[in-house]
This record gives C-alpha cells, sequence and structure tokens, in this order.
C-alpha cells in the first residue's frame, strides 16, 4: 500500500510555508507492506476540495500560485492536521485514502477498494476526523437543526465508506473539527451503537467473534449515501468478506454483482430477506436499503429450522429436508437454482410464500417471503404480507430469477363516464391515495381498485388496475347483495384477491406479443352482471411508444348471446393514436382502401375523410373485404334490429357537410377534395351525413353479432346526395377563373345515393390474427 512519510510530509510543508527551497527528489508517499508496517488510517468524510496522488507528488515541483492553491484547500489541512496528530502520537507513516491511492489507474483502484477492509483492519489506530463537529465532546443526542441532511449526527456517520472504517480498525479514535479528542470507539461502544445500529459486541471484539448474518450485516449501510452509486456495493465488500472487480457506470448492478459473489460463497439465505414491500422482479435487492428492517435478522441452524418446523406443521405434513441440498444453491444462467419450503397463497395459483431459515430477533419464526411463479421461474411478489396461505408446505426445486426484468411507472386514463351515465354508481378507489380519472402505478403502488354498484340487481363490481413484472393488467370482479356491507369492505377484499392473483391476470393479457412501437395493443372484454339485464365492457387501449394506456368502461343492455364469455379479447391495432381511430366509439377507421379513394369534407365543423362509397351501399352494412379490397356486404344492422328480440333504440345521427362551394349563387353544391391529387374535386348536391350512434344501445347490438363477424367491418358513417351531378365533376366551366355554370336540377326527378362513406371495424369483432395486425 501508499502510505505518507510524516516526517517527510511535514518537513515539506515547514519549508514552503517559510518561502525555503524544497528538495523535490523528496518522496512524501512510498510503498510500504501493511502486514509489517505501524501506520495510522484517516476516515473522514470527503469534500469538494480533496487533494489527489498526482498533486501530493508533484506539489514541490509546482509554480508557486499554483502550489498555494492546493495547499489552502480543505483537504490538504486535513491531511496536514493528520501528520501532526499522527506525530504527536508517535507515528511514521499514515493513509489517507484521497492521496494514497493513484485513481489514473483503474487496476489501483480496483486493487485499493479490495484491500481496504484488511489496511483498516491492519492498521494501528484510525483517526476518525468529524469536520462539522464544532463542540469538544461527542454527541450523544440527535440534533437535525444541527446537521439537517445527516438525520441529526455528523456527517460522518451517514457515509457509506466510514461503516467499515467504523467496524475494522480494533481502535477508532473520534476527533473534532479543531482536531481536538473526543473518544474512542469502545469507550463510546453503546452510543455508536444508538447511531448506527451495529452491536456493541461487533464495535467491542470485530466481525470475527461472533459474525452476524448476511442481511444484518447489509442493513448496517441501509440509511447510508456514497456520491457514486456503485460504491454503495464496493464499501460493503469487506464486511461481507467478498472481492470482485470494480466497474464503475455499472450503476445498481454493482449491488446485484455484490449479491451474487455473496450466494457463491456463502450458503446464508438471509441475502433472500430483503422487505416485503419494495418491487416485485428480481430476487436480488437493489439497493442496502432494502435491508433495512433487518438489523437484528439471526441465521437458523438445519436442526434449529427442522426443530421449528417439527413444532409448527404436524408431521405428516413435514416433508423430508435433506441438509446438503438445504445449504447449495449455485447459480446458473436460468436463476440461482435451491430447494426451498413452499406453500400457494389462498386463492392463487402461482403466488407462494417461501419460509427462509433466519428470523427477526425477538420472533423465532423463520422469515417468509413470497415468490410468483412466471414462465418456470420464480420472482420476488410484492404484497402486502399477512395473506393467508393454503395447502401443504411443500419442499421443492425450483430457479430464483436474479436478472433484472424492466421496472417503469404506466399510467391509465381512465374513461368511465358512461358507468354512471347508465345507472351505476361510482363508489371510490382503493387504495385512497391512488384517485382520479390519470391514475400512475410504480413500485411500491402497483394496484388500485375501483368499485361500482348497481343498484339494480344489488351488486358490486370492481375493476383493477396492475402491474406486474413489467406488464399491465385489468381485472373485473363482482360479488352479490351489495346492500349488506359497506363498499369499503369490498374494494380491500377486491383489492387482496387481484394483489395474489396479479401475475396470472398479468401473464394472460400478454399472451398476445405486440408486434413494435409503430402499433398499440387493444384488448376488449365483456363481463356480464349476474342479476342484471345489462354487460359492463372494458375496453383497454396500449400505445407502446408512450407508456400510457386508455381504459373506457361502459354498460350496455345484455343480449343474451354472444361474446361476453369474460375473457379478453386482443388484437395489434396499427396507428390506433391516429385521429381518424374512433377510440371512444371503439372503432378502427378501414385503410384497406386505396388511397386514391380518399376524399375530406367538413361534417359539422371538422374536417374529415371518406372513401367513395361501392354501389347500393348504405349506413349500417356489415361484411367483409375480398381478397381484391371490394367490400362484401352480409346484413345490415337496422334491418337486423327489427328481427332480434331486443329493445333497443338505435336512430341514425345526422350532420352537416359543407366545404367550398362551387360558386356564390348556388350553395347547394359542396366541394369534396381528394386527398391525394386535391385539384381533382367532387362534387355533392345537397349532401347530408349520417352516422351510427356511438351508444349502450349499440353497443349492446354489435356484441349480439359478434358470435359470427369474426373480424367484420361495419358501415359507420355516410354522406348521401342527389343522384344527378353527384360525384362528378363540373361540365360546364366558362374560364378557370370564372363562375361556373350547372343546370337547375329538378329534385322530384332526382333519387338519393351514397357517395361517400367510412367503414371500420368495431373492437368487438375483432380477434388477433397471429403475425398480421390489423391496420388503422
Amino acid at each position: 500500500m501508499l502510505l505518507i512519510n510524516v516526517k517527510a510530509f511535514l518537513e515539506r510543508e515547514f519549508a514552503m510555508s517559510k518561502g525555503w527551497k524544497v528538495d523535490r527528489r523528496t518522496k512524501v508517499i512510498e510503498l510500504r507492506d501493511d502486514e509489517v508496517t505501524t501506520y495510522v488510517i484517516l476516515s473522514h468524510r470527503w469534500l469538494d476540495q480533496e487533494v489527489n496522488y498526482e498533486e501530493m507528488v508533484e506539489l514541490a515541483k509546482m509554480e508557486g500560485e499554483e502550489r498555494d492553491e492546493i495547499r489552502q484547500r480543505d483537504g490538504y489541512r486535513k491531511i496536514l492536521g493528520s501528520c501532526e496528530q499522527a506525530k504527536r502520537d508517535g507515528y511514521e507513516w499514515l493513509w489517507v485514502d484521497t492521496c494514497c491511492i493513484d485513481k489514473r489507474s483503474s487496476a489501483e483502484l480496483s486493487e485499493a477498494i479490495n484491500s481496504m477492509y484488511r489496511w483498516y483492519e491492519n492498521s494501528t489506530v484510525c483517526y476518525a476526523y468529524l469536520h462539522d463537529l464544532l463542540g469538544s465532546s461527542f454527541p450523544t443526542a440527535s440534533n437535525k437543526r444541527t446537521y439537517p441532511n445527516s438525520n441529526g449526527w455528523p456527517e460522518w456517520f451517514s457515509r457509506g465508506w466510514t461503516l467499515q472504517e467504523m467496524i475494522a480498525p480494533s481502535d477508532v479514535q473520534f476527533f473534532n473539527k479543531d482536531w481536538q479528542r473526543i473518544g474512542d470507539k469502545r469507550r463510546l461502544a453503546r452510543a455508536l451503537t444508538d447511531i448506527t445500529r451495529v452491536p456493541q459486541h461487533i464495535l467491542t471484539d470485530g466481525l470475527s467473534s461472533n459474525r452476524p448474518c448476511v442481511a444484518q450485516i447489509i442493513s448496517w449501510a441501509a440509511n447510508r449515501t456514497t456520491t457514486r452509486v456503485e460504491d454503495r456495493a464496493y464499501s460493503l465488500l469487506g464486511l461481507l468478506d467478498v472481492h470482485m472487480p470494480m466497474l464503475y457506470g455499472e450503476g445498481k448492478k454493482a449491488f446485484h454483482r455484490l449479491q451474487l459473489e455473496i450466494i457463491r460463497t456463502s450458503n446464508d439465505q438471509s441475502v433472500f430477506a430483503w422487505g416485503q414491500n419494495e418491487r416485485d422482479g428480481s430476487i436480488l435487492a437493489d439497493d442496502p436499503s432494502f435491508f433495512g428492517v433487518c438489523y437484528d435478522m439471526v441465521l437458523m441452524d438445519h436442526n434449529e429450522f427442522i426443530e421449528y418446523l417439527e413444532g409448527y406443521i404436524p408431521g405428516k405434513e413435514l416433508p423430508t429436508i435433506e441438509e446438503d441440498r438445504f445449504g447449495v444453491f449455485p447459480i446458473t444462467n436460468r436463476g440461482i437454482q435451491i430447494w426451498l419450503l413452499l406453500r400457494p397463497l389462498k386463492g392463487s395459483r402461482s403466488v407462494f410464500e417461501a419460509w427462509l431459515p433466519c428470523y427477526y430477533g425477538g420472533t423465532g419464526g423463520p422469515v417468509r417471503i413470497n415468490l410468483a411463479l412466471r414462465e418456470s421461474n420464480y420472482y420476488r411478489y410484492f404484497t402486502l404480507g399477512g395473506f393467508a396461505t393454503e395447502g401443504t408446505l411443500q419442499f421443492r426445486q425450483l430457479y430464483l430469477r436474479y436478472q433484472d426484468l424492466p421496472h417503469h411507472n404506466v399510467t391509465f386514463e381512465i374513461d368511465d363516464s358512461a358507468i354512471t351515465r347508465n345507472g351505476f354508481v361510482y363508489c371510490g378507489e382503493y387504495p385512497g391515495e391512488l384517485m382520479g380519472d390519470t391514475l400512475t402505478l410504480t413500485n411500491t403502488d402497483p394496484l388500485c381498485v375501483k368499485v361500482y354498484c348497481d343498484s339494480q340487481a344489488d351488486c358490486h363490481f370492481a375493476v383493477g388496475f396492475g402491474r406486474c413484472f413489467g406488464k399491465d393488467w385489468i381485472q373485473f370482479i363482482y360479488e352479490k347483495h351489495a346492500s349488506r356491507r359497506p363498499w369499503e369492505d369490498y374494494a380491500e377484499e377486491a383489492y387482496e384477491e387481484m394483489l395474489v392473483k396479479g401475475p396470472e391476470y398479468a401473464q394472460s393479457m400478454a399472451a398476445v406479443r405486440s408486434r413494435g412501437e409503430c402499433y398499440g395493443r387493444v384488448w376488449v372484454k365483456h363481463n356480464h352482471l349476474p342479476g342484471s339485464t345489462r354487460t359492463v365492457r372494458t375496453s383497454y387501449i396500449v400505445w407502446e411508444s408512450s407508456r400510457k394506456c386508455g381504459v373506457r368502461i361502459d354498460a350496455f343492455p345484455y343480449p343474451g348471446f354472444g361474446n361476453v364469455s369474460g375473457e379478453w379479447t386482443s388484437v395489434d391495432v396499427e396507428r390506433t393514436s391516429d385521429p381518424s381511430t374512433d377510440i371512444q366509439g371503439l372503432m378502427i377507421c378501414d385503410n384497406l382502401r386505396k388511397l386514391q379513394d380518399r376524399y375530406t369534407v367538413r361534417v359539422d365543423g371538422v374536417t374529415m375523410v371518406f372513401s367513395l362509397a361501392p354501389n347500393g351501399i348504405k349506413l349500417g352494412d356489415y361484411g367483409h373485404f375480398t381478397d381484391s379490397s371490394g367490400f362484401c356486404c352480409e346484413g345490415n344492422i337496422f334491418s337486423d334490429l327489427k328481427s332480434l328480440v331486443l329493445e333497443l333504440e338505435i336512430t341514425p345521427r345526422q350532420h352537416e357537410i359543407s366545404g367550398r362551394q362551387l360558386n356564390d349563387t348556388d350553395s347547394d353544391y359542396v366541394m369534396a377534395h381528394h386527398c391525394i391529387s386535391g385539384d381533382v374535386p367532387l362534387t355533392l348536391y345537397k349532401p347530408l351525413g349520417l352516422s351510427v350512434p356511438n351508444n349502450c344501445h349499440v353497443n349492446s347490438l354489435l356484441a349480439s353479432l359478434s358470435a359470427h363477424l369474426t373480424n367484420g367491418h361495419l358501415v359507420t358513417r355516410v354522406i348521401q346526395c342527389v343522384s344527378e351531378h353527384s360525384g362528378e365533376r363540373p361540365r360546364e366551366l366558362d374560364h378557370p377563373t370564372g363562375p361556373h355554370k350547372y343546370p337547375r336540377l329538378d329534385t322530384n326527378k332526382c333519387s338519393i345515393i351514397t357517395c361517400l362513406c367510412t367503414i371500420a371495424q368495431p373492437f368487438v369483432w375483432l380477434q388477433d390474427r397471429g403475425t398480421d395486425p390489423v391496420s388503422g
């Protein structure tokens, strides 16, 4: 290790302070063997103005102004104070991390970090310098007014590296800002335990005396911080007796690597016992703070664990646990192969409670964590704890997934206005802090349940919005006899039921793979409310590129047949965010026609795109497109309505068609402009717009037809006009810039025809077609 020669440093500093000539050949830092050299070591809080190795070595060769700037730094004054204290105590060598590591060499930096615990352990004395402590006595009470940024204590107690610097040396001397000695580690052990949660016996006798479990050691660093996120892991290497290379830039993966190194060298299962409510996904924690609850955790040996199980579980249910299986868990490319005791959570096929051979002090019972089965691997799963289990405890070999899953917040934009318009009552949300029509779910808030009441059928129903393993999901459940208890009780029960089944819901909705960012994914589900005459439809639209989800909840009369099975139908839709996609009406506008057949007109003041209508087509016609892109009509919803035993009110909506007129004197003519060749207009005479209404009755009718109209198309809008001259270019032009002349028509002799139309696909008629997305 590189050490400061105390005498050489102080002599050089004295000469520079007097303005004397300095011998540039004098070495102030030398390479020594830490095993045979007597040295003191500094523990301190790094500040902005530290002095590095190169500056310390080259100081005597610098020009006066540059040299003086370094000598005035707080970091240099700190080294000077350490050398002066070492000289007073009779020591010749001093190690300071700021200037005794040549950080220009990554190999030397990595070696130093992996050796640092040993260096502190081998030191004769460690000087703990509290740069922000002004008083002459050691602090014994938290003072957040004086130390607001470090939990009420001097900053030294909040830093990651100083944890091992407090534990490793046998003798730690504490100094205040003015280098006054204010106590040592042994005499202050009780106060240090209160501040740091490190047990007194560790402070007085060291880690080797009675080494705690891995989880407890990591918990000591839970509330400490470092400048670089990687150092939160690297600063624990010596405490956990592991070594690994440094890879600055890897972020939280450094802590993942640390845990894997622990697993390779130890059979301590407490490494899996971090807090219950952090996140779901990898079995590895992201940060030492996840172990904050483990400060009093204790390991159970094999016999102790078996003895506990025998007293807790009937003998016939107690599995045979072989000790060699119990303590071995190799790391494979699939995951961590391990034998664990599992019991499923009540009502779930994929979430299990796993028992670990460790316990929190004072409880005596094994720590239990929740695991979720996903694609034959097991992941940590978020729950609030306290969920009931069922079935027999089984000793099972499984693979714990340690590879990280994508984690991002998801925002649901919810439109449930149609529910309240149709007689339902919105009760509220659970948990209550997640409120509003724009709902954002995070790692710590992965589920929200909205509850509604149908007084007609005396039932509650709940719609849950969740995320699990990076996947979003929505679920519908209901209960009868809503009047028997408050909705809040039902909401909490529904929340718990959905939480334990979240992995199943997520996997079910993810069954249809998205084809890329240019597509949106659409799910539609119908649930019939027993005892009611209505169906609840939940429609879920995902825009992959924006991580936003649109959700529409509405209700309509139950048609008695059709797709109301309660299962999701899913389809990938191209350009779902296109303005021509009627999201509210749950229609995907047709673009299967050739673009040169497209025209724009203004409908109720809004510009819309229409296609040329096939001969004889009418509003409400439904059918399919042939291979030649021709529309084949199979029926008409208005005609079918007469033959269906459904009391539905469906009246076409009328719209005003406007646009640039052909002349100032004849307002009956409107020009539709070609989408490609805008100079070739289409002449419309006395146009009238009609559309299929978007209401619960239409929804009911479409649902009733869904069974035999898979991937069907519907004529949703038409523009009708008088037949003569409609759809033709003007036949008489005096001059391109002059007035147009048209013969006056006798409307009594003219018929009404459909000139333009819009053909769309109702989502309720869609079916996923494998690799071919539906165009929008």
